[in-house]
């Protein structure tokens, strides 16, 4: 089996898989908009912080 162009999204907060059934969001980094925030829908239950790789923004 290929894997040609797919890749694991993870969660920013917690590091595990987001599969794609899951109800994750994204979004742009709120302090450098360069990097894309991942949130599985476990830490955005329990507001597990996150902190951008790029610039460390943090974030609940």
């Amino acid at each position: 089996m290929s894997s040609i162009g797919l890749t694991q999204k993870r969660c920013t907060g917690c590091g595990c898989v987001i599969h794609p059934a899951e109800h994750a969001v994204h979004f742009p980094c709120p302090g450098c908009g360069d990097n894309e925030i991942w949130r599985c829908e476990s830490c955005r239950k329990m507001a597990h912080p996150y902190t951008c790789v790029k610039c460390a923004t943090k974030g609940p």
